[in-house]
């Protein structure tokens, strides 16, 4: 029996073990099972995971999608470069390659939705999932900026020195933070709302709730409103593939 997994921390409410239980259902695989790793520090992954028997494939969130990169043997050239994995193969060679779905999700859920006005963004938080959020804009010729809760050489903005013409400037706003994740759903990144209009996209990788308040906020003002599902979807898929091939 094969055995996948996720990586997380608090991930009781996680989207992987729900999607891969009823693919691996409909898809009559009989001979693989998808289970969470729900852990409090990154070397239990050494310590406790990789002991697992007929483990094949694990998938990774937040917060160990950089500090699981010193526990593997190999990354695939995209992830080397963003820095973060967010899914790891364990070759038949024993090694364990890390790879980043992430890019491949977000940039098929997104591009249906862009428009010539969305030229720059802004990404609010600066975990690993933001690092494939910035690839992916590099790839698409958009400019973008950070923007995070401490003042730093990588974040243009803190959420404190944003202003309400920052978000007219930038039509795309992507939240990578995990602010407004169950069971937290009454909160939403702190930036001027009154700044957005029709002519915005603003980006959740929140999945549950399926709207968040950033995203009602978005909505009351006009604007197109896209959660995280159908990124996880893609990567997810994307995640089966690596695994299998």
């Amino acid at each position: 029996m094969r055995k996948y997994g996720l990586i997380g921390k608090d991930i009781s409410y996680s989207f992987s073990q729900n999607y891969f239980t009823i693919k691996f259902k409909d898809e009559a695989i009989t001979d693989a099972t998808y289970q969470n790793f729900d852990i409090q520090d990154i070397e239990a992954f050494k310590t406790n995971i990789l002991k697992t028997d007929n483990l094949s494939g694990l998938n990774v969130t937040i917060p160990y999608k950089e500090t699981i990169i010193p526990f593997l043997d190999k990354l695939d050239k995209k992830a080397k470069k963003i820095g973060a994995v967010n899914t790891v193969k364990l070759t038949k060679k024993g090694q364990l390659k890390g790879y980043n779905t992430d890019i491949y999700g977000f940039k098929k859920t997104i591009k249906p939705h862009l428009k010539k006005r969305h030229k720059q963004a802004l990404i609010l938080g600066t975990g690993g999932a933001s690092k494939a959020i910035a690839f992916v804009l590099n790839q698409l010729n958009i400019e973008y900026r950070f923007v995070s809760r401490k003042a730093s050489k990588k974040a243009a903005f803190t959420y404190d020195t944003l202003t309400e013409e920052d978000i007219k400037k930038h039509k795309l706003i992507i939240n990578c933070s995990p602010v407004g994740t169950f069971p937290d759903v009454n909160e939403a990144p702190k930036i001027p709302y009154n700044g957005i209009s029709s002519k915005h996209i603003l980006f959740d990788l929140i999945y549950n709730p399926s709207e968040t308040v950033f995203l009602k906020n978005g909505k009351n003002k006009g604007a197109t409103t896209i959660n995280g599902y159908d990124m996880l979807v893609f990567q997810a898929e994307k995640s089966w593939k690596i695994w299998n091939k």
